[in-house]
């Protein structure tokens, strides 16, 4: 079970961060911020190894005992982390791709929202 979702944009500004416990939000935008570096260190790989075809799910960027963290690159440089439960085993890779097929697809309709400017926060209602 995904226990934070965050969106962040591509100057790494955090654009939308939601957890389920808000106690915990500092804690996970700690994580959130630390995952951004694992990025960018995947993205410059991957830019260096010449390849044209840009994999956009990233897979796992972080992992402690409470939590495991995914990340997922939009291509215009908006970076989706989820942060899940680690005692949740039952979760497998092609699972964590169809979740963040459904966050893009979600952040694609927002971005064709004529009254959204890319770069803002979003707000959920």
């Amino acid at each position: 079970m995904a226990v934070c979702i965050g969106f962040i944009g591509k100057e790494n500004s955090p654009l939308f961060l939601r957890c389920i416990n808000p106690s915990q939000e500092l804690q996970f935008h700690y994580i959130m911020h630390t995952c951004i570096d694992f990025v960018e260190e995947k993205i410059i790989q991957s830019n260096k190894s010449g390849s044209d075809v840009r994999e956009l799910y990233l897979g796992l960027l972080y992992s402690s005992e409470e939590v495991k963290a995914y990340g997922f690159v939009t291509n215009t440089k908006v970076k989706i982390v989820i942060i899940i439960d680690s005692t949740n085993s039952l979760l497998r890779d092609n699972e964590i791709r169809a979740i963040f097929r459904k966050l893009h697809n979600a952040y694609t309709e927002l971005v064709c929202n004529p009254f959204y400017t890319p770069g803002d926060p979003i707000t959920a209602k």
